[in-house]
């Protein structure tokens, strides 16, 4: 079985909802902005919540953390 890894201390670092333009996304999330749009765009993402912050997609923190926690592996 694959280990996953706890990613909640990301909890107390980003805002409540993650806009993909948010200058520091790709280092919280090691996905750049695009690279999620397309995600989104295969309905691969169905399992964030997301809303429009003016003409932005954000992701609500807390969705968005077990996403990557369910697309990420503990290696070594």
């Amino acid at each position: 079985m694959t280990k996953r890894p706890d990613l909640s201390a990301l909890l107390k670092e980003m805002p409540p909802f993650v806009a993909r333009n948010h200058p520091r996304f790709k280092e919280w999330t090691g996905y750049a902005g695009r690279t999620m749009a397309n995600l989104d765009s295969l309905k691969q993402t169905s399992g964030i919540k997301r809303i429009m912050l003016g003409n932005t997609v954000a992701y609500e923190k807390e969705s968005l953390i077990l996403f990557l926690e369910s697309r990420s592996r503990i290696i070594s």
